[in-house]
C-alpha cells in the first residue's frame, strides 16, 4: 500500500482518499490549521505533525496552491513532492502565473502589475476601460478584485487597493494584477493531467457559470474539436515548461474561436467535479495515479454531465435523488454562508436528457441557495429541445 500526503485537509484532499482506496493508496492530508496530518475522510484521527507526515509519505502533493512556502520547502527537500514547490507557487501567485504565460507563448489579457500608485496611472495608461485588478496572492472565488468601468472611479479603488495592500500579512510582498476585461462568448477550463514520464491526458473543455464570482455550474458535453485540440496545445506547452506531474486545471476566456488563458490551477479542480460520474476515470483518481507513477486512466467523457455546487447549504431536498443519474457529494463542512458545502453530479444519455434532468433538479432545490440555476437550466433546455 502506498502512502499519500495531500497539504491542505478540505474537500479535494476528501474526495483524492475515496478515489485513492480502491487503487490500495494509504492517502493522508496536512491540516494547514492544526498543523496536524490527520485522515481527511475523519479529521478527528491524528497521525502526528508535518515531519512525521513527510516521513511516512511516499508521495506529498497539494489539494491548493497557497500552501506556505516554508512547508512547500520541507515538503521539496524530500523528493516526494509532485508537482514541483514551483508549479504550486506559480499557481499561488497571479504575477508568476502571467510570467510563465508569457514565456510559454500562450494568449492571455493584457496585463500590467501594480505596487505603488505611479503603476495604477501607468496601468490605466496602458489598458483601456474597463479594466479589473486581482491580488496576485489568496484571491480566488471573486475575492480580492476590483472592476473599474468608469474614470471616476479611479481613486476610490486605489485607495481600496491602497489599504489592501498595506494590510496584507502574506509572507511573500502582495501586489496587484491590472488586466484588460475581455468581451467573452463564454468561459471554459481545461482538466488535464501528465505523468512522472512526460504523458498527458486532457478530458473535454467544459463550460463553466458563475454566481456572485463563484463557481455554480459545469457541464462537460462533447465539444468542439478545433477549441479542444487548442486548449490541449496549450496544457501541453504548459505542462511541459513545468515538467508538471499530476492534474492541472486551465481556465480559459473563449473569444470567437481563440482561448485565451484566464488563470491556471495546480490541482484537482472544481470544475473537473463532474468527472466522477461523467467520465471514465475521475480526475482524482487520475491525479493519484500520476503521482504515484501509475498509468494514465482514459479521460474520455461516458456521457453528458453537469456538476452543480452545493453554497451555504447543508441539506437539500431528499426528493433530489429521485431524478436518475443524480448524485450528491457532501464535504462534511459546518454550514457557512458562502461555503462550497458540496455538489450534485447530473448526467443523461443525450444533452436533452441531461437538460431536462437538470431542469427538473432546479425545481427541487430552494431559488434563494440556488439563485441562477433555474434560469440557466431552462436555457439550456431550450437550446436542446
Amino acid at each position: 500500500m502506498k502512502k499519500v500526503l495531500v497539504l491542505g485537509a478540505g474537500q479535494l484532499a476528501r474526495m483524492m482518499e475515496l478515489a485513492g482506496t480502491p487503487l490500495n493508496l494509504d492517502v493522508k492530508a496536512f491540516d494547514v490549521r492544526s498543523l496536524k496530518v490527520v485522515q481527511p475522510i475523519s479529521p478527528e484521527h491524528i497521525y502526528g505533525d508535518l515531519a512525521q507526515g513527510i516521513t511516512n509519505a511516499e508521495v506529498i502533493t497539494a489539494e491548493f496552491e497557497h500552501v506556505a512556502h516554508d512547508t512547500l520547502a520541507e515538503c521539496e527537500q524530500s523528493n516526494k513532492l509532485f508537482p514541483s514547490s514551483n508549479a504550486i507557487k506559480i499557481g499561488g501567485d497571479r504575477r508568476l502565473e502571467k510570467a510563465l504565460l508569457e514565456s510559454c507563448n500562450v494568449a492571455n489579457a493584457k496585463h500590467f502589475f501594480i505596487q505603488t500608485k505611479e503603476d495604477f496611472a501607468a496601468a490605466l495608461a496602458s489598458l483601456t476601460l474597463p479594466v479589473i485588478f486581482k491580488s496576485a496572492l489568496e484571491g480566488y472565488d471573486g475575492k480580492g478584485q476590483w472592476r473599474l468601468k468608469s474614470v471616476e472611479d479611479a481613486d476610490s479603488i486605489w485607495q481600496d487597493m491602497e489599504s489592501f495592500l498595506k494590510s496584507s500579512t502574506t509572507s511573500v510582498k502582495q501586489g496587484i494584477v491590472a488586466e484588460q476585461m475581455i468581451n467573452f462568448d463564454r468561459e471554459v477550463s481545461l482538466i488535464g493531467v501528465r505523468s512522472r514520464n512526460g504523458d498527458v491526458a486532457a478530458y473535454p473543455l467544459t463550460e463553466n457559470h458563475h454566481t456572485q464570482g463563484v463557481l455554480s455550474v459545469s457541464v462537460a458535453v462533447k465539444v468542439d474539436e478545433v477549441l479542444q485540440k487548442q486548449a490541449a496545445q496549450v496544457f501541453k506547452a504548459i505542462s511541459d515548461e513545468l515538467n508538471y506531474v499530476g492534474v492541472l486545471a486551465i481556465e480559459f476566456f473563449q473569444v470567437g474561436n481563440q482561448l485565451l488563458v484566464n488563470e491556471i490551477a495546480p490541482r484537482v479542480h472544481n470544475s473537473g467535479h463532474w468527472t466522477q460520474q461523467g467520465a471514465d476515470t475521475c480526475q482524482f483518481e487520475n491525479h493519484l495515479r500520476a503521482i504515484c507513477d501509475l498509468p494514465l486512466g482514459s479521460t474520455a467523457l461516458v456521457r453528458p454531465t453537469a456538476m452543480v455546487n452545493i453554497i451555504g447549504e447543508d441539506t437539500v431536498s431528499d426528493e433530489v435523488l429521485s431524478i436518475p443519474s443524480v448524485t450528491i457529494h457532501w464535504y462534511n463542512k459546518d454550514k457557512r454562508a458562502g461555503r462550497k458545502m458540496g455538489h450534485i453530479n447530473v448526467s443523461g444519455e443525450n444533452e436533452l436528457v441531461l437538460a431536462q434532468r437538470l431542469s427538473a433538479l432546479s425545481k427541487l432545490l430552494s431559488q434563494s441557495a440556488f439563485p441562477d440555476l433555474n434560469d440557466f437550466s431552462t436555457s439550456y433546455l431550450n437550446k436542446h429541445s
